[in-house]
């Protein structure tokens, strides 16, 4: 009952679902970067995240390190693309 008027639950359930499916849509949505979704992972990150690292080496080593992670993280779970 909604408003003292009984609902069938046939409706209600169409409501929920085309609810639920348009807010889907609606946050899909919207003009995509495809400028970035070409460039592996570990490039993207390093331009989205300025590194201040007192020398090359200590950059480097950074870097690897994140390369690294990159890696083992992908082997593990795998990568979801959107």
């Amino acid at each position: 009952v909604i408003f003292g008027r009984a609902i069938k639950t046939e409706y209600l359930t169409l409501g929920t679902l085309f609810a639920t499916g348009g807010a889907v849509f609606a946050s899909l949505g919207g003009k995509k970067d495809s400028a970035s979704s070409g460039k592996p992972l570990a490039e993207r990150v390093k331009e989205a995240v300025p590194i201040k690292a007192g020398s090359g080496a200590e950059e480097e080593q950074l870097m690897n390190s994140i390369n690294n992670f990159i890696a083992e993280a992908e082997k593990e779970g795998g990568v979801a693309h959107h």
